[in-house]
């Protein structure tokens, strides 16, 4: 009988493990450091005028929400971009500034920070909260909040 209630905390455990995603092989550190390539290569992408390229850092179903309003579906937002930035003179040059990387499970991850774009007419510049997703292909942003 001891036998079996000392075997009993640990039946439970392996019960439960699956479920409550600990052991599930997430990497925060490794995650994170992905998420941050991402948006490094975005920022060079959209530095040498190349949308295509700064747009692989969207999933395909992403929705962008900000002061104009909703906008789902990556065609849809790229064409968003290409109408606001028509040219490398209106693009400018992009500056992030990650404040926070937080994991919200194995597959997905919210990311909060700054955005500045350098123009020779201006500076814009605010904030942003993307949520991002983890697929096959690696980190993709499915939620972009900019203002």
């Amino acid at each position: 009988m001891r036998a079996s209630l000392v075997a009993l905390p640990w039946a439970l455990l392996l019960a439960v493990l699956p479920w409550c995603g600990c052991g599930s092989g997430a990497d925060p550190v490794a995650d994170e450091a992905a998420i941050r390539q991402v948006m490094a290569d975005q920022e060079r992408a959209w530095d040498q005028g190349d949308l295509t390229g700064f747009m692989a850092g969207y999933d395909g179903s992403v929705c962008f929400i900000g002061r104009r309003g909703m906008t789902c579906g990556r065609e849809a937002v790229t064409r968003n971009y290409e109408q606001r930035y028509p040219d490398r003179a209106a693009m400018g040059d992009l500056r992030f500034t990650i404040q926070e990387v937080l994991p919200a499970g194995d597959r997905h991850a919210w990311v909060t920070g700054l955005w500045e774009l350098v123009r020779t007419a201006d500076t814009l510049g605010g904030g942003f909260s993307l949520l991002w997703e983890k697929d096959e292909a690696g980190w993709r942003i499915i939620r972009d909040h900019s203002y």
